[in-house]
């Protein structure tokens, strides 16, 4: 390539290039047109200029030295959206000193430029490059700023960069980076800025980074970093900011560390493992602006001395196990009176006890955030907190406050979140509400707010994108048609309250609306089309009300696994997947009740059956033997208790099946196959895995033979996503998304077979293997052959047995409930127990079965994760969630949404674990479904719709 660009520059151009001023050098230029060559793209014609009638030098983004032959010493084409590699031809500039090619679309990998050993500045930053740092950059001796951050990059980090002394400025953050800290990199002394964060580094901080005595800024946040943080570290003097947040780092912090730190402004070290005491030395930090410590082990009071941090703009101490309980403890809340910076206070999710005191309407004027939820809050808010005009978030949810909020909340103007769900607050929502027209989210659920309407100045809020009234139950009153004029809803939640009349038709012109929940309500009338015109619309549960008429089809309509309409007796027709009956025609219309009982029931009866039998004939031995090629392994996709489950093609149906075939010789699958095929023959729902027919004949050696034919599920069962890893094939990872929705399906499932199907059924077996997943990833509840039909329904509540109880109850270990252990009888409680062990299984330990080795002797499952929960989340879940749920909070802003994840994520533990207390009667039924079906899901349609 430089021998054919030589001969283009002898015959071509020469007489340009000879009368420039500029002293020649065909090797720069040659280097810079290989540069070119390999763009692929160029969106803004940066390269335009680079062609021999110019002379390079000139070129844009090129800067020569005439006093060195007109050599290249910079190159500078940042933010240019250029595309393609880097060639290895920028390795012959070797007077460069700066190359400077960050924010474009560069990929491949950093070509070596071990040649370029007078370059100071490289800066390859906010490109796709991938592979590994080549540790030839160690020859670029006088290096001082290496500029590789938000990159694909992989691999260690070369312990030959230490060999750089030289450098000022390393960033390696945002990349892919394995592996340690290499020790050596502690003898870049000359150090001042150092950033590793958000990479998958493990292993421990190397105290050799206390050798970087002119150190400013330490960021290693957002890695796996395990150990305690090096006491080298707060000898650092020099430093500003201290990033060390998301890791797993244990121990406590020095007693005298804020006497160290004089020119520290952010001190960030939450989510981690950190414990004790927070210094009261802190306090003596004077610089500090921001600490942030939430999400660790910290115990005991809050230092008043904080007091002093008369810059302090943040404080975030959520998430740990601090107390205060009597005015002693509540000092630090009138000690902060002086810190006339502080716009963020955040205290949620600790042991704050009592009355919240007066003072907290001293705090100063510029608050803008105050995080005060899932404490133990209790009395009334004080009026004192509406003296905080210029809140914009407010959360006191999960407390036990009390009383009406009309006295304090009419003077929180510019209030744009305002969190009070779970706790005991009365009186009604004061239609002061209405003035506080910055409103994004109202969150008023699960508290007893008097009975009345929905005030109509709710319609005032056109910023409000959340409205959520859930379990109040009081609210009645009809849903007012103005509720339209907020244009921005995403979610209303108005779900278990005496909301009557019809649903406004209006509602179909919030087009940005993505959930609408009007469940367990008073509602009559039919269900608006227009609700199938919202193209956002994801989710819509109009379930346990008076609604009736047909079902729209169109829109979310068509997507079974969105719509809830259950307990509404008069509704019909809409998609197949509905399982709805059919609509009766005009003419069957005005005959009576008495009259279509009688007649039109059994016609309709008989035709189904006839088309049952056109559609799914019936099969023989023959038939399943083809199916399966003679029930061929290459066809096995799984073996239970009681057989074998083969993949297969019927013939005749031209479809894909599952075909379970039963070994006879095995002791009660006989007993099996007749409780599967009689739990199945009358149930339909979304998330239960449909039989199509039942083979029960003679093969042809004459032996008995048993087998059950289901639809094929294309994505196997939440086994082989939870743990198996085959060869050869890239393993397969939930995301949250996907494990909420699968937990969601098996709730609703187990909900329908306990409480909506006729005679109540206990499938007494649920573990991952037999929840099977389709092409979208909706979960099917499969296996019936230990199910029990309870003939007893009102025995089936919880705490309480079926009168077929006296059949001995089998299931599987490490998902059996306890009681069984003791007793014979099968009951819905104990359904609750096994979904609450998959749910621990599927949303916390990936890769760890119940019967887990770790789970030895008192230690189960159960009892691990209530060991950590709430405190030490995330000792108990799985790393790919933790990383996933890590980006996505890294896109978010992290003092609006930034709590989102961890919220989620508390909510599925905490139902987990009420799904699994030790005593029957103390375990959640499948009733309360919807704390799932709403609270985690809405956690998680917050953050991807956020990305």
């Amino acid at each position: 390539m430089l021998m054919l660009l030589a001969l283009l520059v002898i015959s071509h151009g020469v007489g340009n290039i000879s009368c420039s001023t500029v002293p020649e050098n065909s090797t720069d230029m040659l280097a810079l047109l290989d540069f070119k060559a390999v763009i692929t793209n160029d969106p803004s014609g940066s390269l335009s200029s680079w062609n021999t009638s110019i002379h390079y030098c000139k070129w844009r983004g090129v800067t020569c030295n005439t006093k060195n032959h007109g050599r290249v010493t910079a190159l500078r084409l940042y933010n240019q959206g250029l595309s393609g590699s880097i060639s290895p031809s920028v390795g012959n500039l070797t007077f460069l000193h700066t190359l400077d090619l960050s924010t474009n679309q560069f990929s491949g990998q950093i070509p070596h430029l071990n040649n370029l050993q007078k370059m100071q500045i490289l800066n390859l930053s906010y490109n796709s490059l991938d592979g590994v740092i080549p540790d030839t950059l160690t020859n670029c001796s006088n290096l001082k700023q290496l500029h590789l951050y938000h990159n694909l990059l992989n691999g260690a980090i070369p312990r030959e960069i230490g060999l750089l002394k030289n450098l000022v400025f390393f960033a390696l953050n945002n990349n892919n980076l394995t592996g340690t800290i290499p020790p050596s990199l502690g003898n870049i002394t000359h150090i001042k800025e150092f950033y590793l964060q958000v990479n998958h580094l493990k292993g421990t901080i190397p105290d050799e980074l206390g050798h970087f005595s002119n150190i400013s800024m330490l960021g290693l946040g957002g890695n796996m970093l395990s150990g305690t943080i090096p006491l080298s570290l707060f000898n650092l003097s020099l430093l500003q900011v201290l990033e060390l947040r998301t890791n797993q780092l244990r121990g406590s912090l020095p007693s005298n560390m804020g006497d160290r730190f004089s020119n520290l402004q952010k001190l960030l070290l939450g989510e981690n493992w950190l414990k004790g005491r927070i210094p009261d030395s802190l306090g003596n930090a004077t610089t500090l602006k921001q600490l942030v410590l939430q999400t660790n082990n910290f115990t005991g009071q809050i230092p008043s001395s904080f007091g002093k941090l008369s810059s302090l703009s943040e404080l975030d101490l959520g998430s740990n196990m601090l107390e205060a309980k009597d005015s002693e403890s509540w000092e630090f809340l009138h000690a902060l009176e002086n810190c006339s910076a502080l716009r963020v206070l955040a205290l949620s999710n600790n042991q704050l006890q009592g009355v919240i005191p007066n003072s907290v309407g001293n705090l100063t004027a510029n608050l803008q955030y105050l995080f005060l939820g899932g404490n133990k809050l209790s009395g009334t808010v004080p009026s004192s907190i509406g003296k905080l005009a210029g809140l914009i978030y407010l959360t006191l949810d999960g407390n036990s406050l009390i009383g009406s909020i009309d006295g304090w909340i009419r003077n929180l103007k510019n209030l744009q979140y305002l969190y009070l769900s779970e706790n005991n607050l009365s009186g009604p929502i004061p239609p002061i509400i209405g003035n506080l027209t910055q409103l994004a989210r109202l969150l008023l659920d699960n508290n007893g707010f008097e009975e009345g309407s929905i005030p109509l100045e709710i319609s005032n809020l056109k910023q409000l994108i959340n409205l959520e009234l859930a379990s109040n139950k009081l609210i009645t009153g009809e849903i007012p048609d103005d509720l339209t004029l907020c244009q921005y809803l995403v979610t209303i939640d108005m779900e278990h309250n005496f909301i009557v009349g019809n649903i406004p038709e209006s509602v179909g012109s919030l087009e940005s609306l993505n959930k609408l929940s009007l469940a367990h309500n008073n509602l009559s009338g039919t269900i608006p089309a227009a609700l199938g015109s919202l193209k956002l619309l994801n989710m819509l549960d109009l379930s346990y009300n008076n609604l009736q008429g047909e079902i729209p089809r169109d829109g979310i309509f068509r997507n079974a696994s969105a719509v809830y309409l259950d307990g509404n007796m008069g509704l019909c027709g809409g998609a197949f997947d509905l399982h709805m009956p059919s609509c009766p025609s005009f003419s069957e219309r005005i005959e009576s009740k008495c009259t279509w009982f009688n007649i039109f029931t059994p016609i309709v009866g008989f035709m189904s059956l006839i088309m049952f039998i056109y559609k799914f004939p019936r099969i023989s031995y023959k038939d399943i033997a083809e199916a399966t090629r003679n029930f061929s392994e290459l066809n096995l996709i799984g073996r239970g208790s009681y057989g074998s489950v083969y993949r297969g093609k019927l013939t005749l149906a031209k479809i894909q099946v599952a075909i379970k075939v039963f070994d006879l010789g095995i002791q009660c699958a006989d007993r099996s196959f007749l409780s599967e095929c009689e739990a199945l023959r009358a149930i339909k729902h979304r998330n239960i895995v449909p039989i199509l027919t039942a083979c029960s004949t003679i093969d042809n050696k004459g032996n008995d033979f048993r087998a059950l034919v289901y639809e094929f599920m294309s994505n196997g069962n939440l086994d082989t996503w939870l743990h198996h890893r085959c060869a050869g094939v890239a393993p397969k990872y939930l995301t949250l998304a996907q494990r909420i929705s699968i937990a969601v399906g098996i709730a609703d499932a187990l909900a329908y077979l306990h409480n909506d199907c006729g005679r109540p059924i206990i499938h007494c077996d649920l573990k991952p293997t037999n929840i099977l997943l389709d092409d979208d990833m909706n979960a099917h509840l499969g296996d019936f052959g230990i199910s029990r039909l309870l003939r007893d329904f009102p025995s089936t509540t919880l705490g309480h047995s079926g009168s077929n109880g006296s059949v001995t109850v089998k299931g599987t270990i490490g998902y059996i409930s306890p009681e069984y252990a003791q007793s014979v009888h099968a009951s819905t409680c104990g359904d609750v127990y096994t979904f609450g062990i998959v749910l621990l299984e599927m949303q916390m330990l990936i890769g760890k079965r119940p019967t887990d080795s770790m789970f030895e002797g008192e230690m189960n499952i159960v009892s691990f994760v209530e060991k950590n929960f709430p405190k030490q989340m995330s000792h108990i879940i799985d790393a790919h969630l933790q990383e996933e749920c890590m980006s996505k909070r890294f896109l978010l802003a992290r003092v609006e949404r930034g709590n989102e994840v961890h919220q989620c994520l508390m909510s599925l533990v905490g139902i987990a674990l009420s799904c699994t207390r030790l005593l029957p009667s103390q375990r959640m039924n499948m009733r309360q479904r919807y704390s799932l079906t709403y609270e985690p899901k809405e956690h998680i349609h917050r953050l991807i719709k956020s990305k």
